[in-house]
């Protein structure tokens, strides 16, 4: 088997990337966690968040067995599949469960020593909540290359499948990961927003009390949501999304060039290229440090110098790249710098749209004053307007990606152009990552700071590193939601590519496919083979009339726009049913336990843990087998031409909801702290009132639905993928 010197570089800077996240760890560690009370309080949340996962990963364990079983059926039964599938894909599910898991104990960790840095430094504070951030990015794609790496190697060298199969056989592992960061993102989404909504609305709006105070019972479980949440969560999120990159670009790559001598070049490009990007990202992170009275002005830019310093360093590393793996076709480099850019221009309008320095917030706090209603409508007109600028960035980069790479002239190079773009988007993701991890290390520290008491300007101090994690979170979603635009356009061509692994395994296997025969036009076993081996995609997209007058097509893109917003709905559903269930408690308990308001009596924080703990577990289950069920159902109803209907619309529908969502809850956030640093009144008076509750319906939009809504698009691809080979043999029309 032929080999390129240059694959070497992506488990190598795996490797790298874990060595410096463990000198990060080790670094943070060495942090004082401060006063005996700080220490208690991060014991809490550590000891809830370690238990709300553990029991998680049971459920989720138990849905990955049946999963493999029916992928074993497939794989060994049927014989539609390789029989590497089901393996594939419960490391994929590993990986992602243990990427999120090692970023939570990092964050858990760290929280309380970023409150005591803030007792003397703001510059010491973001120093530790930003490396705890580095952690989780560089955890995520040392593991998620590492895996890819060992994968490819034994699939390709050891068990000699071509680079086709090999490709194609890896997305089973994409499909693991995804399947693992639905659970994480909504289960862990359900929680956090469940506990937050209830401590807000009875302890901000009904009992006027401050933001995390010790006399909340719902305090503890706020900050562990925000664990399991918002960054056990994001990191599977963001693994799922940064493999899916570079899986689908590889199987383009071994059909983009299949059969010539620059085949393998192709296939381990993406991986290279995020093998630069994660020497690129250690090198950013070290960039970033910011002056004792910075603003909030100052802060973004310490963390955007990192982030540009990253990319430069890439750009130049990627052209070189390019000219050594592909020298003749070095438009692809303009496919990485387009993905570069529109990632940069998502982040900027995300920062436009939800950062309170802006107007877009500030109109949302403003609407405040004429009450909740007011700033709902506000809050939904800014995440509806939000769309147009992330959606025309994907549009075009989509385009220029496609023109540069190959354009219409060679079609399967433009698609292999767009999955590059997805890379370069994702090739900074080890600092990227980082600066949206720190958020909710940043809000913990915050939390712990006043459930500690201590001085009013650490708290000060950490509320400006939680503003600005706001800001950065919703710039990580949006990088997120765009990269999954673009991988999930090249998984569809990946689709296609499994639909003609499909066919060759069948005919192999003694099938006749009529259709095929009637094209070919013959019913010999080798001519159809040969056919299958080199028929291009518009081929296939004629031989299954992927059309938009083949009624099956519309059907599946009907089918596919209402994914997003049923899946949408029941997680909404389930963050409403458990955060009333935490609003009963939070209020019995202020009722029946005497000398809790005046702070002479303990809450019982446990029993909070327990509502958010079960509200997660039960509801989680429903949106992950809707996501699972819904290609598999198609495909067997309406075949190969109903599942490019089901993809596309859901990826068109997914795509400008999950923007809407995730921008309209970052600016009502906002747009409510913009009210308690004390403009309109500032805490206590009734545009706070008002801004809280815009910020309790922006909650669950942007936590739990609008990040699920990138990997329900990713996971649907990947699933019909995998299922490709069920499909075209056991349809019904």
């Amino acid at each position: 088997m032929e080999f390129n010197n240059l694959f070497v570089l992506a488990p190598v800077a795996a490797v790298l990337a874990l060595i410096f996240a463990y000198l990060f760890y080790r670094q943070i560690m060495k942090v004082p966690e401060g006063t005996e009370k700080m220490k208690e309080i991060a014991h809490a949340v550590r000891v809830g968040a370690k238990a709300y996962l553990k029991r998680q990963y049971v459920v989720v364990a138990i849905f990955f067995i049946l999963t493999s079983l029916f992928l074993v059926f497939l794989s060994f039964v049927l014989k539609v599949q390789s029989r590497w599938t089901a393996f594939a894909f419960l490391t994929g599910g590993f990986f992602s469960a243990l990427s999120g898991y090692l970023g939570m104990m990092a964050a858990t960790n760290a929280s309380a020593r970023t409150a005591n840095s803030a007792r003397t430094s703001l510059n010491s504070a973001l120093r530790v909540a930003f490396r705890a951030g580095a952690i989780m990015g560089l955890v995520v794609v040392g593991l998620g290359l590492i895996d890819i790496s060992i994968w490819f190697s034994v699939l390709h060298y050891l068990v000699k499948y071509d680079l086709r199969l090999t490709t194609v056989t890896l997305l089973s592992f994409g499909m693991g990961a995804s399947l693992q960061a639905l659970f994480a993102r909504v289960g862990g989404g359900i929680f956090t927003k469940a506990a937050d909504v209830g401590a807000d609305l009875v302890g901000k709006v009904e009992a006027g009390i401050p933001e995390d105070d010790p006399r909340n019972p719902a305090v503890i479980a706020d900050n562990v949501g925000d664990n399991v949440g918002d960054v056990a969560g994001m990191g599977a999120d963001l693994y799922e999304s940064y493999t899916g990159s570079i899986l689908s670009s590889a199987a383009l790559g071994a059909s983009a060039f299949y059969a010539t001598k620059y085949t393998l070049n192709a296939v381990i490009l993406p991986m290279v290229v995020a093998a630069v990007g994660m020497i690129a990202s250690i090198i950013g992170i070290y960039l970033v440090k910011a002056k004792e009275d910075a603003s909030q002005k100052n802060l973004l830019n310490a963390l955007n110098r990192g982030i540009y310093g990253a990319s430069l360093l890439i750009i130049i590393a990627t052209y070189f790249i390019i000219k050594t793996l592909l020298p003749h076709n070095m438009g692809i480099f303009g496919s990485v710098i387009t993905g570069l850019i529109v990632g940069l221009i998502i982040g900027k309008s995300t920062e436009y749209y939800t950062s309170s320095s802006y107007g877009p917030t500030r109109f949302i706090a403003h609407q405040s004053l004429t009450g909740p209603a007011t700033t709902i409508l506000g809050g939904l007109s800014i995440g509806m307007l939000s769309t147009a600028i992330p959606v025309l960035a994907v549009a075009f980069g989509i385009i220029i990606a496609f023109w540069a790479a190959g354009g219409f002239s060679q079609p399967i190079l433009g698609l292999y152009g767009i999955g590059i773009a997805a890379v370069g988007m994702l090739s900074t993701l080890g600092i990227t990552l980082a600066t949206d991890a720190y958020g909710p290390v940043a809000d913990n520290a915050g939390g712990n700071a006043q459930m500690a008491e201590l001085p009013p300007e650490v708290r000060k101090k950490t509320d400006a590193l939680d503003a600005l994690g706001n800001t950065t979170a919703a710039t990580g979603k949006g990088f997120a939601i765009g990269s999954a635009a673009l991988t999930a356009l090249a998984l569809l061509a990946a689709y296609i590519e499994e639909v003609r692994g499909g066919l060759i395994r069948l005919v192999n296997n003694g099938w006749v496919f009529k259709d095929i025969a009637k094209v070919v036009g013959s019913s010999d076993v080798q001519a159809i083979l040969n056919w299958l081996h080199h028929a291009t995609i518009g081929d296939f997209m004629r031989l299954f009339a992927v059309n938009l007058m083949n009624p099956k097509v519309i059907v599946g893109v009907f089918l596919g726009a209402m994914m997003p917003f049923f899946f949408s709905g029941l997680a909404i559903k389930a963050v409403g049913k458990a955060a009333g269930e935490m609003v009963e408690e939070v209020r019995r308990q202020f009722r029946e336990i005497k000398g809790l308001l005046e702070g002479k009596a303990k809450p019982d924080y446990a029993t909070c843990v327990e509502i958010s703990t079960k509200g997660a577990q039960k509801a989680m289950v429903a949106p992950a087998l809707s996501a699972v069920l819904a290609p598999i159902i198609t495909g067997l109803i309406l075949g190969v031409s109903g599942v490019m209907g089901l993809l596309i619309g859901a990826l068109s529908s997914g795509f400008i909801l999950a923007i809407f969502m995730a921008n309209a809850g970052g600016a009502w956030d906002n747009a409510k702290k913009f009210i308690e640093e004390g403009n309109y009144g500032g805490k206590g008076s009734e545009p706070h009132k008002a801004g809280v509750v815009g910020d309790t319906v922006g909650d669950p939009l942007k936590d739990t639905a609008g990040p699920s809504l990138n990997i329900l698009i990713k996971l649907m691809s990947m699933v019909s993928v995998v299922v490709a080979g069920l499909v075209v043999a056991y349809h019904l029309l």
